[in-house]
């Protein structure tokens, strides 16, 4: 037992050890065109046979060491092996490109190894996650996999409607060029803010393309080849796409993720196909964010119960409801079978004049209006983004005093209000542009005036799209990112709308934009309606009191 893993399981309560690990490091498994994988293997020791777990990274063996050292001291072979293009494993990473080859090569390898029973597990997070799903579909019969902070289908998580998601993009170049490079000179870059800084810096460069530069000192090729190529063929997400391999005989899943993560809303949709295919799988949804040190014990916790489970049969760290979740105002987990919680309701809000959120749509009122200025984007504060500081709910009282950003806010609440699962806004808006972009964020406003970020959505509009009046302006359905959440008495709901969540969401130009050219940058003025004929709207998806 090593110094890190026995701290890390005595601090976390972690079922105890019961073997002492052996490792065998930079074992080569050769994929399909001789690239060489490497990969280290810990073997518990005594008398088997033992069931395999299988970790693909592409962030460093070192930094998952630990977890493997635990497993492996609870029975369990684990494989810890370095993706494609990282870590001494030869190749050019893609990202996510090729996984699905180099995970089958590995699969094959594995069946040829004297110490490998056909019991196999697969875990981790995010990146470690989609490369499951990428072979789920070729597993031994008696698997399971324990997908984390991760999901099928990428293409909205990277680009949502259309938009470039480049606080995403540029906080992962700089992840994945500090860990290739320098993983020192990165670390203390996160522990300065020194990354956050330069994804800020960054984010406003023109032409986008040139944003790698700013963000790293030098040209990223994975960057350049999806935002100029890429990312324009269907065939690429095509390849991309996880989300057929689900089916019937998919191997038992257990699903961790944070309701302020980035990728919350694609897990649960992985999660509901896994449903309709006749599963069961479990769910865990914390007050986390993507980076947050306590989803990654939550989901070595979940692992080890999970694969006791799976592959040995073993029950007893098994908890009796498969949802559990984290209601935050009430700060407190309740569990659940199924995610949304069955016998859910709904309760409307109407957008209401001078600021106000109001049972009933007014018969008739002006709209309120603002103006977006790309060259000042109006800012992202917090929320579901993938950031190493900066991520997760935020006093928004700032951010609500900008002019580029309207707040509709309730009357104090006289009983408690149970929010769990996706807000939807129906928004009627007008705008001076026909490319443009609104933001919706719903906050708590506590009784002494801080107001916090709960969830958030967006939709960019084209000339192409739908929901256009005949008076010209849009109906526009937002569906906010899910969530859980209690108002307590006394606090009121508030609805943020602006045009912008820049880094987040890239910054909408007014025009049709060109990764590779500087836009032209044109001021939107934009137009709220909320009168009984154009009557926006919040609707939420309430637990009834007996279950909150």
């Amino acid at each position: 037992m090593s110094l890190s893993s026995k701290f890390f399981a005595w601090r976390h309560k972690l079922p105890p050890a019961t073997r002492k690990v052996k490792k065998s490091t930079d074992n080569i498994v050769t994929s399909f065109d001789g690239v060489r994988l490497l990969t280290d293997i810990y073997f518990p020791e005594g008398a088997g046979p033992f069931p395999t777990i299988l970790i693909r990274t592409a962030y460093k063996r070192a930094g998952f060491a630990t977890y493997a050292r635990l497993y492996a001291e609870r029975g369990f072979i684990t494989v810890l092996q370095a993706c494609r293009g990282t870590d001494g494993s030869d190749g050019e990473i893609g990202p996510l490109l090729l996984e699905r080859e180099d995970g089958l090569a590995t699969l094959d390898w594995l069946k040829q190894q004297d110490w490998f029973d056909g019991r196999l597990g697969l875990t981790g997070p995010s990146y470690l996650g989609y490369v499951q799903w990428a072979i789920c579909d070729e597993l031994p019969e008696k698997s399971a996999i324990s997908t984390q902070i991760a999901t099928t289908e990428y293409k909205n998580v990277l680009f949502p409607q259309g938009a470039t998601n480049l606080q995403f993009w540029l906080s992962w170049m700089q992840l994945a060029e500090g860990l290739r490079l320098s993983p020192l000179k990165f670390m203390f870059g996160v522990l300065t803010g020194k990354v956050e800084r330069r994804t800020k810096s960054a984010s406003l460069s023109q032409p986008v393309i040139e944003a790698d530069i700013a963000a790293t000192g030098h040209e990223v090729e994975f960057w350049r080849r999806w935002m100029l190529d890429a990312v324009k063929k269907d065939e690429h997400w095509q390849t991309l796409s996880q989300s057929g391999r689900i089916g019937p005989d998919t191997p038992p899943n257990f699903f961790v993720s944070g309701w302020y993560d980035f990728i919350i809303d694609e897990l649960v949709e992985d999660y509901q196909r896994l449903r309709k295919n006749g599963h069961t799988p479990y769910l865990t949804i914390g007050p986390w964010t993507h980076v947050e040190p306590k989803l990654i014990v939550e989901s070595v916790r979940a692992t080890l119960a999970w694969m006791a489970a799976k592959l040995n049969d073993d029950h007893s760290q098994l908890r009796p409801r498969p949802v559990r979740l984290f209601i935050s105002g009430l700060e407190q987990w309740h569990e659940f079978d199924a995610f949304p919680p069955p016998g859910s309701g709904q309760v409307s809000h109407f957008l209401g004049p001078r600021g106000t959120l109001v049972p009933e749509p007014i018969e008739a009122v002006e709209p309120a209006q603002y103006r977006y200025d790309p060259n000042e984007p109006t800012p992202n504060l917090g929320g579901a983004i993938f950031a190493f500081t900066g991520a997760g709910p935020f006093d928004n009282s700032k951010l609500e005093a900008r002019p580029d950003v309207l707040t509709f806010t309730s009357e104090p609440l006289d009983s408690p209000l149970t929010l769990v699962g996706q807000p939807q806004v129906t928004l009627f808006a007008g705008s001076s542009l026909d490319r443009t972009d609104f933001f919706a964020r719903l906050c708590d406003v506590s009784p002494d005036g801080k107001s916090t970020n709960i969830c958030d959505g967006f939709v960019r509009i084209t000339p192409q799209s739908p929901g256009r009046q005949a008076d010209g302006t849009y109906k526009l359905n937002i569906v906010l990112h899910n969530s859980a959440r209690q108002f307590k008495p006394g606090h009121r709901l508030r609805l943020q709308v602006s045009s912008g969540a820049h880094p987040r969401i890239s910054r909408n130009p007014g025009t049709l934009e060109e990764v590779d050219k500087p836009p032209q940058m044109l001021v939107a003025d934009q137009s709220i309606y909320f009168d009984a004929k154009r009557p926006s709207e919040l609707i939420l998806p309430i637990l009834p009191a007996d279950k909150g």
